[in-house]
């Protein structure tokens, strides 16, 4: 009887405590499950942040290669301008000399000589500059760019630079008559005509006049104008008459 009450006493309090340990465990489970979908959402929300400032810095990246596009287009622009102008100018100078060359012998002016140098270029011998190292190299990699490379383009830059950097000497008139080459390959007509016409008034004198005398006057004749490319071969002829070029001008009038 004694045994059977301890027992009553007892059962009810083993259960008891059995109960207490198994909610303490489902409270425990459900708290580590609680906090493991608190760190997924933190994760989540912490990769959707990251998504979206990649996103905006993307953003960021196009909008500044496209505003570094825009300059580079204007700086071309303005590049090319310049050029054009440069040229331009040489050509009113050409123009003006030209026209006080046409001036009656006795009044032009001392300068006028100059000018009509092409007439007596067997008489007359100008002192030209030579290349020293350096710019000897500038100049046969910017033939390498229009022979072998074919990139005109740069090659037009290039001529400029060598020209502002090494104004007259040797080579500097060998740039000019490339330029007129180049031009006339792209074709860019009326850069051509302007680039041989300064050799063929400035330097007349020079090895490559003949040459330029010669394009100059193909130019022309691609511009339609057919008797002043005439001209100019004839030029070539009464002027150069022992140049390879007075042969190809002699042919072109035969043709």
């Amino acid at each position: 009887m004694r045994k059977l009450l301890m027992a009553a006493v007892i059962l009810p309090f083993a259960f008891g405590q059995t109960g207490v340990a198994l909610a303490q465990s489902s409270t425990q489970a459900f708290q580590n499950s609680s906090s493991e979908a608190q760190r997924k959402a933190n994760s989540s929300q912490a990769t959707a942040e990251l998504f979206y400032m990649i996103q905006q810095l993307q953003g960021e990246v196009r909008r500044l290669q496209g505003q570094v596009e825009e300059q580079k287009y204007q700086i071309d622009r303005l590049k090319e301008q310049g050029r054009d102008r440069y040229i331009d100018l040489d050509q009113r100078i050409l123009d003006l000399s030209e026209k006080v060359s046409e001036q009656p012998a006795g009044a032009a002016p001392v300068g006028g000589a100059a000018a009509s140098a092409a007439g007596n270029a067997g008489t007359v011998t100008k002192e030209y500059r030579q290349p020293g190292a350096e710019e000897r190299k500038e100049y046969e990699a910017i033939q390498d760019l229009i022979r072998n490379q074919k990139n005109y383009d740069e090659a037009i830059g290039r001529l400029y630079e060598f020209i502002d950097k090494y104004p007259e000497g040797d080579l500097t008139v060998n740039a000019y008559y490339w330029l007129g080459e180049v031009y006339l390959v792209k074709p860019q007509l009326e850069q051509a005509k302007q680039a041989f016409t300064i050799v063929a008034t400035r330097y007349p004198d020079h090895r490559k006049a003949p040459d330029a005398v010669y394009k100059l006057g193909v130019t022309l004749d691609r511009l339609g104008e057919k008797q002043e490319a005439k001209r100019r071969m004839e030029t070539v002829i009464r002027d150069y008459p022992n140049s390879s070029a007075a042969n190809l001008a002699q042919k072109f009038l035969d043709s």
